[in-house]
């Protein structure tokens, strides 16, 4: 679940724990042009107040109405759509006649978001799973590429620890990735074995892992939630980490360098250690997308939209480089 759930999840049970009555409200499925895709949540207190969304306002605030009209009364999920109708869909303000399927829970269970939220906390993955026919709501365990599900009648949702970031390097390129990395709702761990860049690393939110980039890899034991950039621009800290992300299956694996380096990089990998073509193959280098970033803060960006892009799918490479920041460095 990306950051903005967690933050309905922990509003849900600080509402739950003061007493107020809430509605749950999840994204089942979308048709066309969608601002919030499936699985985003939102919760509705009994006094109007929101947590959350599911479209770009206007929906939010019909929900809003229809709550305080006394519509949502009772405990039974039920199934709600918008944007049937072109008419409807430019009511809502949903672009290219985008339709939303919202599955609303009225009392959703306190006690099972609870424990939802303690399962999480201990690094698992759970499907939550809700009939519409019957009303029960449950927890199951979830895995690595789980997907959610939703069939009209029983919407099953996945749930569970933040994306994850290593980043190889403290330097000032990392330190842009890491605050932006959790606004995105990254995870975000740092490994730099050099003392002059880690000990002055202080970026809030972060985890640093002190131990050698490959065993820093191998310690957080990546998944395809996880992704991993190496930005030391030296080759003897960023191959090893490299080594050991290539062959796992983190959902990215980048490198800082230009074109060049990245040539030279690849075949190192090819030559001297065991790696197959189709793993070094996976590697994004020179890292992220060639927007022509200069600076530190646009390097993270590129690096971010890349990671992006690929986690959602949109899987595609670019043949013109990265402007490397550190070209005079020999790598």
């Amino acid at each position: 679940m990306d950051c903005l759930d967690t933050q309905v999840l922990d509003a849900a049970r600080k509402w739950a724990a003061a007493g107020h009555r809430f509605a749950l409200i999840t994204v089942a499925r979308t048709w066309g042009s969608a601002p919030r895709p499936p699985g985003a949540w939102m919760i509705l207190r009994d006094d109007g107040q929101v947590q959350g969304s599911v479209s770009g306002g206007c929906i939010e605030d019909d929900l809003i109405r229809r709550a305080a009209a006394g519509e949502f009364a009772g405990s039974a999920p039920r199934l709600l759509r918008y944007g049937v109708t072109a008419d409807e869909a430019h009511r809502f303000g949903l672009p290219c006649g985008g339709t939303l399927e919202l599955v609303l829970e009225p009392a959703p269970d306190a006690a099972l978001l609870e424990q939802l939220a303690q399962r999480i906390a201990t690094g698992q993955l759970v499907h939550r799973r809700v009939a519409l026919a019957s009303g029960a709501v449950s927890l199951e365990g979830g895995s690595a590429g789980d997907s959610q599900q939703w069939d009209g009648q029983t919407l099953v949702t996945l749930h569970g620890p933040a994306w994850r970031l290593l980043i190889i390097g403290a330097g000032q390129i990392s330190r842009y990735l890491a605050t932006m990395a959790q606004a995105l709702g990254y995870r975000v761990y740092i490994c730099d074995p050099r003392s002059e860049y880690a000990d002055g690393w202080d970026v809030p939110g972060t985890e640093r892992l002190a131990a050698m980039p490959d065993d820093a890899v191998t310690e957080l034991s990546l998944d395809p939630r996880s992704a991993v950039v190496a930005l030391t621009h030296d080759p003897k800290l960023d191959d090893m980490a490299l080594l050991e992300a290539l062959k796992s299956p983190a959902f990215y694996v980048g490198a800082l360098g230009s074109q060049a380096n990245n040539s030279k990089r690849r075949e190192r990998l090819l030559q001297y250690f065991d790696l197959s073509q189709a793993e070094v193959d996976r590697l994004h280098g020179p890292v992220g997308l060639p927007i022509g970033s200069r600076t530190p803060p646009e390097i993270a960006v590129s690096i971010l939209a890349e990671m992006t892009a690929v986690k959602n799918g949109q899987n595609f490479r670019s043949t013109v480089a990265v402007p490397d920041p550190y070209a005079c460095r020999v790598a």
